[in-house]
């Protein structure tokens, strides 16, 4: 029979009160994000080797239309710049303003999705598909890939404001703001290499 002492049970205490309360759910959520960082890499990768494996079908130069992308590119990165008021108004605990930037973000990743799914169709239907060539499955892989990542993160924009509108802003709260912070821009660090290495390299090449 085991018998725990006083001094035993003050350690314990004391080693406990060390770890910060959300602590496991920010280093869970980095880990996913180091997962995500390796899809990513690989999809990169693909596309590298595949991107010149035109199989006699359209190019980049062909395709892509940089006024658009730096359209859809522009309201990724303003997306970014409202969230960031969203964490400024959490800090402040102001919760009517977090919200509304919150809901702001929403309705730019929203138009961004918007204007990658018109592109994708528009692709299609000039016979640009990704069964056309190595270079298209490629695109559409990587591409496509990013533009479900945003459109996860909307809904689970929804969910949380709908969590923060109910219970408020609590500590728990806080932490899903600030891991969907992260999860936000660093899909916006994503898509700047998307538009650097696929869409402006590609048109330049």
């Amino acid at each position: 029979m085991s018998v725990t002492t006083p001094a035993a049970t003050d350690f314990y205490v004391r080693d406990e009160a060390h770890h910060a309360a959300g602590s496991s759910t920010h280093l869970g959520f980095w880990i996913y994000l180091m997962s995500d960082c390796l899809i990513f890499a690989v999809l990169f990768a693909t596309y590298g080797v595949l991107g010149a494996s035109l199989a006699g079908g359209p190019g980049p130069r062909d395709l892509f239309e940089l006024p658009l992308v730096a359209l859809n590119t522009s309201l990724l990165l303003i997306s970014s710049i409202t969230y960031g008021f969203a964490m400024l108004a959490m800090n402040a605990g102001d919760q009517k303003k977090t919200l509304q930037w919150l809901a702001v973000t929403g309705l730019f990743g929203a138009a961004f999705v918007g204007v990658e799914l018109y592109e994708f169709t528009h692709l299609i239907h000039e016979g640009a598909g990704p069964q056309r060539s190595g270079f298209l499955s490629a695109f559409f892989a990587l591409v496509g890939t990013h533009g479900l990542h945003v459109t996860f993160g909307i809904l689970w924009l929804i969910v949380l404001m709908a969590q923060v509108q109910k219970r408020g802003l609590i500590g728990a709260n806080q932490r899903r703001i600030t891991c969907l912070s992260l999860f936000w821009h660093f899909l916006d660090l994503v898509w700047i290499g998307v538009f650097t290495f696929v869409y402006l390299l590609g048109v330049l090449r």
